[in-house]
């Protein structure tokens, strides 16, 4: 038999002190927390209100285009639209260029929704902003753009 080696407690020190992935986890849950309840009077989560916003555009997006933007899989994009199709707020439609592929519409009542929801995470977002340390919120999304 092989005896297991232990991981000396200063590693694990280390890791929860320096790694990237960890504290990228924990802001973005903490980040998530935050916009769950700004939105949370409108009935949105703060990923439903970015899937809204993702088929804010002049034209109907497809599947894999807001799949791409939100790094999500197809199979999860269509497990996040269904409460928001229930709600009238979204429509998926055969995309008459390619009766296989879908195409994902906003509705006026999404629009409407999505309307009274940007001066709430315009605000939270001022706010959130206003606690960085550095206040360069432009250098800490290229760095997390780079990181993507």
């Amino acid at each position: 038999m092989s005896k297991v080696a232990d991981v000396p407690y200063e590693t694990t020190i280390l890791v929860r002190d320096c790694c990237l992935c960890l504290h990228v986890q924990r802001a973005a849950r903490a980040l998530a927390r935050r916009f769950d309840e700004a939105l949370r009077p409108l009935g949105l989560t703060n990923g439903q209100f970015s899937l809204l916003m993702s088929l804010n555009r002049p034209e109907p997006p497809g599947m894999a285009a807001v799949a791409s933007l939100l790094a999500m899989d197809r199979t999860t994009l269509t497990a996040a639209l269904k409460p928001l199709e229930r709600r009238g707020l979204v429509k998926v439609t055969a995309d008459p260029a390619d009766r296989r592929s879908r195409l994902l519409v906003l509705t006026l009542k999404g629009r409407r929704l999505l309307a009274r929801a940007v001066p709430v995470w315009q605000r939270s977002h001022q706010e959130l902003e206003g606690l960085l340390l550095d206040g360069d919120s432009d250098r800490l999304r290229k760095s997390l753009r780079a990181l993507a």
